[in-house]
């Protein structure tokens, strides 16, 4: 009879052989041999996914990855009651306040990218702050037990945000810092080759959530004009694509953050508001599995608003900005 830590053990190990990502040894039982699969490993492919998403033509490219090599993937189809009961397993990292909880279906869903886009001062940078420290919670308290991924384009990351977060949750503030990893990106190349660095780091410890914020800033600025739009979004979809894989591949929540511009409308009256809408086109429209909306209110108040979801119904509400991270309007 095994005992209950064992017992536990076996569960844990059962539920990471259903839930985990599969390591790119395994394909070791599809025949690829262990110099190839090291290979494999150098290329940035350290799990069974990576290499599935992995176009056959990226993979001939490597040194002894034949055709016939490339055509192994032990991927297939599964019946939609598992990807349910997947699904009914999947974590949700809080936000901070109850209302931008409520309005997301419980919060931050993992294995998804969530997009959080709207002008200058509306709390996209702060959302992401308060994020990088709730995902550190226990499951049981709406975090994710792991670590956070922040890829900063703006310059806009402050560690002392995440101390004052911490410090309102109870939370030691050395150690919330330290399971933060941080990275600067300075152009839309740099900010692609950190996402294979990312996947290393998420295959050797505990990662539940990337934020990238944003993901458009250095493409509106490394692509200009029309004469570039077509390589900027095909740069921009390789770069999300990535973002899926990752979220995929790991199970992590993908939270970015988007910049907004003017929308002038030569149909309009001269009284119509100029809506915002988000920078990146139909390219990222298709990528972001959930749009969230966010707009200017009284004081330190914000709204946001379900702008696009798979599931979840149009409708807004309000939350705050607090010294202590993101929250819920004070009630008068």
């Amino acid at each position: 009879m095994n005992s209950p830590s064992q017992a536990s053990q076996n569960e844990e190990g059962q539920e990471s052989h259903i839930s985990g990502p599969l390591l790119v040894d395994k394909l070791a039982e599809a025949g690829i041999s262990a110099q190839d699969i090291k290979k494999l490993s150098e290329f940035g492919l350290n799990t069974v996914e990576a290499v599935a998403y992995t176009p056959k033509k990226a993979l001939m490219t490597i040194k002894g990855i034949s055709e016939q090599k490339a055509d192994i993937i032990p991927l297939g189809f599964q019946s939609a009651t598992e990807v349910h009961a997947r699904r009914a397993e999947l974590v949700h990292i809080t936000s901070g306040s109850k209302n931008l909880d409520a309005l997301l279906g419980g919060g931050i869903e993992t294995g998804a990218i969530t997009e959080f886009f709207g002008e200058f001062r509306t709390g996209k940078s702060q959302i992401c702050h308060t994020l990088a420290v709730t995902c550190q919670l226990p499951v049981d308290m709406g975090g994710g037990e792991g670590k956070c991924l922040y890829i900063d384009t703006e310059g806009t990351f402050r560690p002392v945000r995440l101390l004052a977060v911490a410090e309102r949750l109870g939370l030691n503030g050395e150690e919330v810092l330290d399971n933060v990893a941080y990275a600067r990106a300075y152009n839309a190349d740099h900010q692609n080759q950190l996402l294979t660095a990312a996947s290393a780091l998420m295959s050797e410890s505990r990662f539940c959530l990337l934020i990238v914020d944003s993901a458009t800033a250095l493409y509106r600025t490394d692509f200009s004009g029309r004469g570039e739009l077509s390589a900027r979004q095909a740069h921009l979809g390789k770069f999300l694509r990535t973002l899926q894989r990752l979220a995929d591949e790991f199970g992590i929540a993908v939270v970015i953050t988007n910049q907004v511009m003017s929308n002038p409308d030569a149909s309009a009256g001269p009284y119509m508001a100029n809506e915002k809408k988000p920078v990146g086109g139909n390219i990222l429209a298709h990528a972001s599995t959930t749009r969230v909306q966010l707009k200017k209110g009284r004081g330190a108040n914000r709204q946001a608003k379900i702008y696009d979801s798979p599931c979840l119904p149009e409708s807004e509400t309000q939350f705050a900005i607090l010294s202590s991270g993101i929250g819920d309007p004070e009630e008068e």
